[in-house]
């Protein structure tokens, strides 16, 4: 322990990483530096950076990342459709990556020997962290305080906090632990700890409740081009503020809540709550448009594929190799997913009722069910014939002669 003299510390102001900062200091005797990275939390951020400061630690970053966790992390897992176990939009997932990079970036430029977080030995975010952080600087000596000291859980947290004069920012009116980003919140532990009892009254914080959600429906239109969102309701916009537009009309309506039990990758299931409003609409009209705009044949391969990307990204592996080659896939086949979606909110619930592309595969002379001149329905018949060859084969050989 002697030999670490100084540590960057992911830092965000809460419980864990306040008590980890002090427990640093008292256990390595090392100069910690505090790190927070700026994804969307807000007025979190700066408080973050005076009370790392008031807590002990040596500097304090607070490093704005906005825009680059929405162009280089929220946007190609749009491109990809990613979508963890059916329902989670991998918003915590996508923005560890980015966290860890920076604080790696920060290390080097400090000469720090280590890097800490305040992930537990349970859950996700600890192989997140430390996976990027391997990747980036194969050396990289961590520190994981939750697999180091001998505080068993939270109860033991705020009894150090306490003892050593450190605010405790858990307290029964918030019962539970919360991540913030540009692109979700999630809550997870305390009262949400058992399955069955539903989302505390008052706890969703970027999502109006849907019975309290205007009376009237809105309808919003998205623009994409190459499977980016560039277009709002016809205006153009930059990916940060387009992000922060479809989050405000889509909390209006109370639009991106799920509540889910998932399956962590060190082996548990863990019931957790999201809510991700506009990345939810974003969700919904990329796929509209890639319904006109994407073969059938390359839609169903992307399909497949979905599944294993959002695995790794949802694991840590966002700088995997296996990631980074199946993102050029993902990419390649985007060229032509641009056009516009039209989408319906009213009390919580999101529809596509429209969608438009000049590079649209659908063709109306086609598909009517009015008289046409370019296709024959009697070719069908020869199509279905030859699709169950192999099935009157496998019944004949079945049912025998005469059956």
């Amino acid at each position: 322990m002697s030999e670490v003299k100084k540590v960057v510390l992911a830092y965000s102001g809460g419980l864990d990483t306040s008590v980890i900062l002090h427990w640093i200091r008292e256990t390595y005797g090392a100069e910690v530096i505090a790190f927070t990275a700026d994804v969307g939390q807000g007025e979190e951020v700066e408080e973050a950076r005076v009370k790392a400061l008031e807590t002990g630690a040596s500097k304090a970053y607070a490093v704005d990342l906005r825009s680059e966790f929405v162009e280089d992390f929220v946007f190609p897992a749009i491109r990809a459709g990613a979508v963890y176990e059916g329902h989670y939009l991998l918003g915590t997932s996508i923005a560890r990556p980015l966290i860890s990079k920076e604080l790696v970036r920060v290390a080097q430029a400090e000469g720090a020997d280590a890097i800490a977080h305040g992930a537990t030995g349970k859950g996700n975010d600890q192989v997140r962290f430390e996976l990027t952080a391997y990747a980036l600087q194969p050396g990289m000596r961590v520190i994981a305080p939750w697999r180091e000291w001998d505080l068993r859980g939270r109860a033991d947290c705020v009894c150090y906090a306490e003892r050593h004069g450190i605010p405790v920012p858990v307290t029964p009116e918030r019962p539970y632990s919360t991540d913030a980003n540009l692109f979700h919140i999630s809550y997870e532990g305390g009262v949400l700890e058992d399955p069955w009892a539903p989302p505390p009254p008052g706890m969703w914080q970027l999502t109006c409740d849907p019975e309290d959600a205007p009376a009237r429906p809105t309808e919003i239109e998205v623009s994409f081009e190459a499977g980016n969102p560039v277009a709002v309701d016809g205006e153009r916009l930059a990916p940060l503020p387009l992000l922060e537009r479809l989050n405000a009309v889509a909390g209006l309506h109370g639009v991106g809540r799920v509540d889910i039990v998932e399956n962590r990758f060190v082996g548990m299931k863990s019931r957790g709550c999201y809510e991700t409003p506009g990345g939810t609409l974003l969700h919904l009209a990329h796929r509209a448009v890639e319904s006109l705009t994407l073969d059938r044949e390359v839609m169903h391969l992307r399909d497949q594929l979905i599944p294993q990307y959002a695995e790794m990204v949802y694991n840590g592996f966002w700088y995997a190799p296996e990631r980074v080659a199946l993102q050029k896939f993902m990419d390649d086949i985007q060229a032509r997913v641009s056009g516009t979606a039209r989408l319906k909110l009213y009390k919580g619930a999101a529809h596509v009722v429209g969608r438009k592309s000049e590079h649209s595969l659908y063709d109306h002379k086609t598909v009517t069910f009015e008289e046409d001149q370019v296709y024959n329905q009697a070719d069908a018949g020869g199509f279905i014939r030859l699709q169950a060859l192999r099935l009157r084969t496998h019944a004949e050989k079945r049912l025998g002669p005469g059956e």
